[in-house]
């Protein structure tokens, strides 16, 4: 079934000469959210920390709060706690209620982060005792996760998480939890913790071996470039990652969806303020040489 839908996805935009819509990135995150396999669902709600924080697609990711899978349900705190609302703040109280200890520990850590009082109460109330807060699978995620901390990628998480260089925007995600999707991998390589790290750079050089990115031939670097230039915020680049919807591998086309979704999100966003339908075209910086 998946490929049925690739194939009609890829025959929709070659008859309309690759020009994607919102309605076709929605269906791609769809189709995975609705999927069977936990990490097809899983690669997609870490997809949406970079798409709008309202809609369809944010309903639906609230919703897979019920998921199943303990691994999808903590992608869908990462991803909601990369969205400051008050919608995504509401989702993350009830993530409070997990059945699971690191679902509601990641909720509440998530809740602190943005100084709501229910997260401060729920780590009191672990610092007292008065809620477990380990098990045999958070045992395993700190084990690695102190292993991590003797890597570089840890280093470029942590000085991401940071908010380093990039500006966010209302309403819309961060993409830390798709970043951290990237670093995942123990076999990530040096060029996609470059495209990370440069994505915020502004050096017209940088957008162009950005570029470049979207055609390698590692799916975590095409993925890792997807993610730096979704989050340059510029609807102009749509065009650019428009051909990774099509791409092989799955973390790929979902983080170009979501991107794609993002960059509409803005641009209608400025249509609005600007009260006309024109679209402001690209700095000098941003255009394609």
């Amino acid at each position: 079934m998946r490929w049925i839908f690739i194939v009609s996805m890829a025959a929709a935009l070659a008859a309309r000469g690759l020009a994607a819509t919102d309605a076709q990135c929605s269906g791609i995150l769809q189709h995975a959210l609705d999927a069977g396999n936990p990490e097809t669902r899983k690669q997609a709600v870490v997809a949406l920390s970079l798409a709008s924080g309202h809609g369809p697609l944010f309903d639906q990711l609230a919703g897979m709060l019920q998921d199943k899978d303990v691994e999808v349900r903590l992608a869908v705190v990462a991803s909601l706690g990369d969205v400051k609302s008050e919608r995504s703040t509401a989702a993350l109280r009830t993530a409070l209620q997990d059945d699971v200890p690191e679902v509601s520990f990641a909720a509440a850590k998530a809740l602190w982060a943005r100084h709501d009082r229910a997260g401060r109460e729920a780590l009191l109330a672990v610092l007292g005792g008065e809620s477990k807060s380990s098990s045999n699978f958070l045992s395993k995620r700190k084990r690695e996760g102190l292993r991590m901390m003797h890597t570089p990628r840890t280093t470029l998480l942590f000085a991401m998480q940071q908010g380093v260089g990039f500006i966010p925007v209302p309403g819309l995600g961060q993409g830390i939890a798709s970043m951290q999707g990237i670093l995942a991998s123990s076999g990530v390589p040096g060029r996609a913790l470059a495209a990370l790290l440069l994505g915020a750079d502004r050096d017209p050089a940088t957008l162009e071996a950005l570029r470049d990115g979207l055609s390698d031939k590692d799916s975590s670097v095409r993925a890792a470039a997807v993610h730096s230039i979704s989050l340059r915020n510029n609807p102009a680049l749509k065009k650019e990652i428009e051909p990774l919807l099509l791409d092989d591998h799955e973390p790929v086309r979902l983080r170009a969806a979501a991107g794609y979704l993002r960059l509409s999100a803005i641009e209608a966003s400025a249509r609005m303020q600007k009260g006309s339908p024109a679209v402001p075209p690209p700095g000098p910086r941003e255009q394609k040489k």
